[in-house]
């Protein structure tokens, strides 16, 4: 599904945002993109130059393996026409927002990690001059695999999706690729030493 993004200026009259990097985490269904973005945050609590996005949904609370902020359709329309979101898209039914204080992390040097959507980077690298993109991957039979686990989808709809779906980020942007693959403990490793190499920047 096409993603439909808005940027809003949020950022207008704010210090240099160009001060710090936005990671922005990608990935399709079965990757572990979640997964990996959790275990990053417990390794970075605490400090307060990593911050990690709580996404605006509007889907319940308790969906999903994300800590984000459920609401209406209306109360995001709302939210969207005020201007509260850096980027809002919409994918697969449901509206996204990245809040508009993640200028001020960046005003500051900070290091700001949101999951985001294939889809929408063409919106996300216009709102933030320094982007990076984190693909989180898998072989299809792993994908494959872990779709069928959860029990929402027949094998053949599953292996239909798969063959419409890319495992690669296509567009000019400074992509660093993470296969989640073998062990969780090594990709999990392997996006930890990517964002701290981001913070050291």
């Amino acid at each position: 599904m096409s993603a439909d993004a808005n940027i809003k200026p949020a950022n207008l009259g704010l210090a240099d945002t160009t001060a710090g990097t936005l990671a922005v985490v990608v990935g399709p269904s079965g990757a572990g993109k979640d997964t990996l973005m959790n275990l990053a945050a417990l390794h970075f609590a605490g400090r307060p130059d990593v911050h990690f996005v709580r996404r605006v949904i509007t889907r319940d609370g308790d969906a999903g393996n994300e800590d984000h902020r459920s609401v209406s359709e209306a109360d995001f329309d709302a939210m969207e026409q005020a201007g509260a979101f850096a980027v809002s898209w919409e994918a697969h039914g449901l509206k996204y927002g990245i809040p508009a204080d993640v200028f001020d992390e960046l005003a500051q040097g900070h290091l700001v990690i949101a999951n985001g959507s294939r889809s929408a980077l063409h919106h996300f690298q216009s709102a933030f001059p320094r982007l990076k993109v984190i693909n989180i991957t898998a072989t299809r039979e792993v994908l494959a695999e872990r779709l069928m686990a959860r029990g929402r989808e027949s094998r053949e709809d599953v292996l239909k999706r798969l063959e419409r779906s890319s495992l690669t980020v296509e567009g000019s942007y400074d992509v660093v690729d993470i296969d989640n693959s073998g062990t969780l403990e090594e990709a999990e490793r392997a996006i930890i030493s990517v964002l701290e190499t981001l913070v050291r920047k």
